[in-house]
């Protein structure tokens, strides 16, 4: 009789075991199904610099916007509401930004958790491209429904838990369709939503969301359409630095 419930017990390790590796192993699919649906590992590998330039609406009120990233160096921001230019800027030794709308007219360095927190901007191929080399975690946790879709939802942690990002996945073209992010700012954790939509192959051969909504912490929504996008044009590292 020990010997027999000695081999149920050995029989459902194995099977938990088991269950585990094949979850890991779905997940790794989807994941690498995800990045080949955006160009593929060996093109993302090739991007240096991405600029883009867009429009986005707020709360009625429309504004225009460029962007420009040097992979693992910098990432530039720039909102023109009514000739006041809000500027945002990460880079791999911190932050900085410009605010006028918030009486910042001046550049003034982000604390430390909020500059940390925006440093995925800094990698082009996102979190989940080569997300076990960087340390972080990705598990498979189910799925959920988006505009009708059974999406694949996957759970990616960052090697030092600054981050938890959440994303639905659409289980036939392999697209990001939504994205929770949970980070820590200011002792408090926050979660940003965004949702994709409109997937566009650039000239480059790497696809991108041409529609972005995106719910931050205070509720407001912005709604950002892209008009243009230029993969590996020269981008001059100084507009990361500090104004004085």
């Amino acid at each position: 009789m020990k010997q027999m419930k000695f081999l149920r017990v050995a029989l459902l390790a194995v099977v938990s075991m088991l269950a585990i590796t094949v979850q890991a192993q779905t997940a790794d699919e989807i994941v690498n199904k995800a990045i080949d649906a955006i160009g593929g590992k060996d093109k993302i590998s090739t991007i240096k610099t991405v600029y883009s330039e867009y429009d986005m609406e707020i709360m009625g009120n429309t504004a225009s916007g460029q962007s420009y990233l040097v992979n693992g160096t910098g990432f530039r921001n720039e909102v023109d509401f009514g000739g006041q230019k809000i500027i945002q800027v990460y880079t791999d030794k911190g932050g900085w930004s410009i605010n006028p709308l918030q009486g910042q007219t001046t550049a003034e360095a982000m604390p430390e958790d909020q500059a940390k927190a925006g440093k995925g901007q800094l990698d082009v191929g996102g979190p989940l491209f080569n997300y076990a080399a960087k340390g972080s975690k990705v598990e498979l946790v189910g799925k959920e429904d988006v505009n009708g879709v059974s999406a694949h939802k996957l759970k990616l942690t960052t090697k030092d838990s600054a981050a938890e990002i959440t994303y639905l996945i659409d289980p036939t073209t392999f697209y990001v369709l939504k994205a929770y992010n949970k980070t820590s700012v200011n002792g408090q954790q926050v979660e940003t939503v965004a949702s994709f939509s409109n997937y566009k192959k650039t000239d480059f051969g790497y696809v991108m969301p041409g529609t972005t909504e995106l719910v931050l912490p205070q509720g407001i929504t912005l709604n950002i359409t892209s008009k243009k996008v230029e993969i590996n044009k020269e981008i001059d590292p100084k507009i990361f630095e500090m104004q004085q």
